[in-house]
């Protein structure tokens, strides 16, 4: 029988400041909501929940605000649980993150990007800055190939 598929990737704005709490077992987990531009309307969005636990978490709450922008991939999943005041039965589908990239720069711009996720050895990226780029044409006999 084939295995399923449950991944998700999204793009979006933070519609909040992330939170973090700690679990009674101590395992920190931070929560955030995301708003992502459906494509061709510039005036509807859809929103999700966000959770990302551990190292993940720690590193979206300590670079990340609400307004910045971010590349969330992870897996959904459904919570239901019964309404002590009503006493229906409610759902909910959040996102649980396990790599989350920061996709503005520290000040806010859009120069540069970041990457957190689970795995222990995260590794760390410089940006290359090409300073020497002329306007002159590309002579396409030069092309190897």
């Amino acid at each position: 029988m084939a295995r399923g598929i449950n991944q998700v990737i999204l793009m979006g704005r933070l519609t909040r400041d992330p939170e973090t709490r700690t679990t009674p077992s101590g395992k920190t987990v931070t929560s955030f909501s995301l708003a992502v531009d459906r494509q061709g309307q510039d005036d509807q969005a859809d929103f999700f929940d966000v959770t990302a636990w551990e190292k993940t978490g720690e590193l979206v709450a300590q670079y990340l605000t609400k307004g910045r922008r971010a590349l969330v991939q992870g897996r959904l999943r459904q919570d239901s649980w019964d309404d002590k005041e009503t006493g229906k039965k409610r759902t909910r589908v959040e996102v649980v993150a396990f790599d989350v990239t920061f996709l503005d720069g520290p000040s806010g711009d859009n120069g540069g990007s970041q990457s957190s996720s689970n795995d222990s050895g995260s590794k760390k990226s410089d940006d290359v800055v090409i300073q020497d780029i002329d306007d002159k044409p590309i002579d396409l006999s030069e092309i190897p190939f």
